[in-house]
C-alpha cells in the first residue's frame, strides 16, 4: 500500500485474508493477517486524517451520537468488496478505528472444516445452542455457516437481533429478517420482547449479556423456537457456570433444571496458527445434550461435563479441544507447540502429543522395514508371476504366445 486512502486500505485488506484493519492517529495503519499484526505503510497518520476517515464511515445521526458518547458500533458495506463491523472510539483525544471485515460469501460447515456433529446441531426443532470463544475467535463465521444451512434446508422464519448486522442472509428456503440494534430497534431488551410476536421459528440473539436476556432466549427455547447465541467462554463447562453465576443463589436450582431440558449443545472454538500453510484452522469443543449430560446439568455438575464429553466422542461426535488439537497435530497442520499453547488440559495435551509421536514412529518404522524387505534379494514384485512349478492339484497356467 503506497497510500493511505480508506476504501483502497478495505479493498486491499479484503483481498489479502486480512481479519482486522486498526487505525490510530500518530501511528500508520496496521492489520491483522493471519494472527499477527502487520504494519500497512511506515507513515503515521494525523489526528485529522483519522477522524476525516471515521466521518466517511458515519451517517450524520451516528456522528451526532458519537461527538456526545465518544464511541459507536455500526455496519458498513464497501459494495462489490465485503462488509465492515466497525467501532469507532476516541483515545488521547484523537479518533481510533478498527474494522473486523465480513465477506459477503458464507463459508458452509465443510469449508470451515468443522465437525459433523455442529451440523446436526442445526436440525432440532426447538432449543437452546450456544457458540463461545473469546473476541476473534470465529463464532460468527460459524454461527452464520449453521444459520445458512437452516435457510437451505427448512422452509421456515429466521429472525436474527445484532449489534451491528455482521453476515448478511439472503432469503433461500427461509425467510430471514435481520435487525440492528440501535438501527432497527433502540434495544435487545424491545427486540427480544417483540420477537415471539414476529412468528419465528428460528432466533439468533448476538450476545447473551445479562440475565434478563438469557430468560427471554430460554422461554423461546422453552416455547418451540430453535434459538442461538454466543457467550465469551473457553469451554462448555464454563459456559455453563457463567450463566448460572447470572443469577442469584437462590435462583440457580431452577435455572439448572431449566437449562437441562432446553439446551442442546454448545460449541466452544478458538482458532489456531497452521503450520502447513499460511492461514488459521477452527478448533472447536463440542458438547451435545445427552441424557447423560442432561442429568448433570439439571444437578448443576458442571465439574462432570469435561468427562462427558470425552467419553461421548465416538456416539455422539462430541469433542473435546485437545482431542481437536491432537488430531490437527497428528496430521501435520499444526505444531507441538501451538497445540499445548491453546491447551485447555496442558498435562493431558502433553500425553496425547507423545502418543501421537509414538504413533508416528511405529509407522515409520513399519514402513522402512517394508522397504527394505523389498529390496532383498529374491523378494517378490508386486504382480509377479510365481517362478517354478505350480503346485499339485494347482490349475495349469494359460500357454503364452510366441514373441
Amino acid at each position: 500500500m503506497a497510500s493511505v486512502d480508506l476504501a483502497e486500505l478495505m479493498r486491499w485488506a479484503a483481498e489479502k485474508g486480512v481479519a482486522d484493519i486498526f487505525i490510530k492517529a500518530d501511528a500508520p495503519p496496521c492489520v491483522k493477517l493471519h494472527g499477527k499484526m502487520v504494519r500497512v505503510t511506515q507513515t503515521p497518520l494525523t489526528p485529522e486524517e483519522t477522524k476525516s476517515m471515521a466521518a466517511l464511515l458515519m451517517t450524520e445521526d451516528q456522528m451526532v451520537t458519537f461527538e456526545h458518547e465518544k464511541e459507536m458500533d455500526l455496519g458498513f458495506t464497501l459494495p462489490g468488496v465485503c462488509r465492515f463491523r466497525v467501532n469507532i472510539f476516541q483515545q488521547r483525544g484523537t479518533v481510533s478505528i478498527v474494522m473486523r471485515i465480513i465477506m459477503f460469501k458464507i463459508r458452509t460447515i465443510e469449508e470451515l472444516g468443522l465437525p459433523a456433529s455442529i451440523a446436526e446441531l442445526t436440525r432440532h426443532r426447538q432449543g437452546f445452542v450456544l457458540v463461545t470463544g473469546p473476541t476473534g475467535s470465529g463464532k460468527s463465521t460459524t454461527l452464520a455457516a449453521m444459520l445458512d444451512l437452516i435457510n437451505r434446508e427448512k422452509a421456515g422464519h429466521i429472525v436474527t437481533m445484532e449489534d451491528p448486522i455482521e453476515y448478511i442472509h439472503p432469503d433461500k428456503s427461509s425467510i430471514v429478517n435481520q435487525r440492528e440494534i440501535h438501527q432497527d430497534t433502540m434495544s435487545f431488551t424491545n427486540a427480544l420482547r417483540a420477537v415471539l410476536r414476529e412468528a419465528p421459528d428460528v432466533i439468533l440473539v448476538g450476545e447473551l449479556r445479562d440475565a434478563d436476556t438469557f430468560d427471554v432466549c430460554l422461554k423461546a427455547a422453552e416455547t418451540g423456537h430453535l434459538v442461538f447465541s454466543t457467550v465469551h467462554t473457553q469451554s462448555a463447562a464454563e459456559t455453563i457456570r457463567r450463566i448460572l453465576n447470572m443469577f442469584p443463589p437462590e435462583a440457580r436450582m431452577e435455572v439448572c433444571l431449566r437449562l437441562a431440558r432446553s439446551l442442546k449443545g454448545i460449541v466452544a472454538q478458538t482458532l489456531v496458527p497452521r503450520s502447513d500453510i499460511p492461514g488459521r484452522l477452527v478448533a472447536p469443543e463440542i458438547l451435545v445434550v445427552t441424557p447423560t449430560v442432561e442429568q448433570f446439568i439439571e444437578e448443576g455438575k458442571t465439574g462432570e461435563i469435561y468427562g462427558a464429553i470425552k467419553e461421548g466422542a465416538l456416539t455422539w461426535g462430541m469433542q473435546t479441544m485437545n482431542m481437536g488439537l491432537g488430531q490437527y497435530y497428528r496430521e501435520g497442520k499444526i505444531t507441538q507447540e501451538t497445540a499445548l499453547s491453546y491447551a485447555g488440559n496442558r498435562t493431558e495435551m502433553k500425553h496425547m502429543l507423545r502418543q501421537v509421536d509414538a504413533d508416528k514412529e511405529k509407522e515409520a518404522q513399519a514402513a522402512m522395514a517394508q522397504t527394505l524387505a523389498a529390496r532383498q534379494p529374491g523378494a517378490a514384485r508386486p504382480g509377479a508371476r510365481p517362478v517354478g512349478p505350480p503346485p499339485p492339484g494347482a490349475p495349469m497356467p494359460p500357454p503364452q504366445p510366441p514373441r
